[in-house]
């Protein structure tokens, strides 16, 4: 029998990420710090809207872009909260979470052989995406005493006359970085420049502390070259309703519209509808998870320093991102005699890259409760370990 798999999805590596949540789910008392879900409930208004639409019968197809109303809603939320202006018909797509608009943004844009900036350490999906749509990742390596941002000398270094996209993603999954008005200006003018294309993953947009969150989008010459992605997983808890959105130029969104018709049909109805209620009434809930991660992330990050242990400071997303190099551990090395010695599952910083080594990602999207009794076992864990190394 011939080989029935593809060579392309064969070299493809699993996500570093699993591992650790399929042992724990085995293991009594442990406590897991690794998985990107928010602990709150959808808001309940939300998940009446939700209800009400299956109680009305709209259990139908939409359209393949999405539910005009929800598009409305997605556009007016854009230019309220990130003066960010965008036509709903030509310029909107409705996707199956966050995920499924990276990789049709991706598909939509790339020949074989185009090369995709990657800077990293970064969420999983972004270089198997790449490779699935012909692409070749090049990536740039995030270095932690640039506060994890991309700056225009490593964009300049990375590009060559192969390269076609850039995938930006600030607040950043793992790090919890930002680039504010002067860190994005510096790179613009180098996209502009060298004709780039942008694929702008602003999923945590919500979850920016201390300040508002800037598109890329929003610069003088960047809409045009822009594909801004979010979603509503993160904002407002909807998770397992797998709903997203990309805006960006008609003639690349027309395309990703008609992969997506082809391979999804259209985003779940019932969370179409749910997600018309969260954009239109939702501000006060996002609003008060904000406010919660904030108090979460000031606790986790003065842990981790009290522990002796270099914990640069998140200002967006619901992960810290310690530096454990100190104990002479890998990433991996240290995930695995943690989760077996104190019972506390994080997952290795390589799982978002190489560069990702003698790294962390911690999540704090868990109750006070919880992150304080997992504190206290890592640092148990911390204080033997580098008794050790003395």
């Amino acid at each position: 029998m011939r080989n029935p798999l593809s060579k392309t999805v064969m070299g493809i590596q699993p996500s570093g990420i699993r591992k650790f949540f399929d042992i724990v789910s085995e293991m009594k008392d442990a406590i897991s710090l690794g998985v990107g879900e928010p602990d709150f409930d959808t808001p309940w208004h939300i998940r009446e809207e939700g209800i009400y639409s299956l109680e009305k019968g709209r259990t139908f197809y939409t359209s393949n872009a999405g539910l005009v109303e929800l598009k409305k809603e997605i556009c007016k939320y854009l230019k309220r909260r990130c003066q960010l202006e965008y036509n709903y018909d030509k310029e909107t797509i409705v996707t199956v979470g966050g995920s499924e608009a990276i990789d049709i943004a991706l598909r939509a844009m790339l020949e074989p052989g185009d090369e995709v900036l990657i800077p990293q350490p970064c969420y999983v999906s972004y270089h198997p995406c790449a490779v699935l749509a012909g692409g070749v990742p090049v990536i740039i390596e995030l270095k932690g005493e640039n506060e994890f941002k991309l700056t225009k000398e490593q964009l300049l270094s990375a590009i060559t006359d192969k390269t076609k996209a850039l995938i930006l993603a600030y607040p950043n999954n793992p790090t919890g970085a930002i680039m504010d008005y002067e860190d994005l200006k510096d790179v613009v003018d180098v996209i502009i420049e060298k004709d780039i294309i942008v694929i702008s993953d602003e999923i945590y947009s919500e979850l920016t502390y201390g300040r508002k969150h800037i598109s890329i989008a929003s610069f003088p010459g960047m809409r045009e070259r822009t594909i801004v992605i979010n979603g509503f997983s993160k904002s407002y808890a909807m998770t397992g309703w797998r709903l997203g959105y990309a805006v960006g130029p008609a003639l690349i969104i027309e395309q990703m519209i008609k992969i997506h018709q082809f391979a999804i049909m259209c985003a779940p109805t019932t969370s179409q509808y749910a997600g018309i209620e969260a954009l239109k009434n939702g501000d006060a809930d996002v609003e008060m998870m904000r406010d919660a991660y904030d108090k979460r992330r000031r606790l986790v990050v003065h842990a981790f320093r009290s522990m002796g242990l270099e914990c640069f400071e998140p200002y967006g997303a619901f992960y810290v991102f310690p530096c454990i190099k100190s104990l002479g551990m890998t990433s991996e090395e240290f995930a695995t005699k943690l989760l077996s010695e104190e019972k506390v599952a994080v997952v290795p910083g390589t799982a978002f890259g190489d560069c990702g080594e003698g790294y962390l990602r911690i999540s704090y999207a868990y109750s006070i409760d919880n992150l304080k009794v997992a504190l206290e076992r890592i640092e148990k864990f911390v204080a033997r370990h580098a008794k050790i190394e003395l």
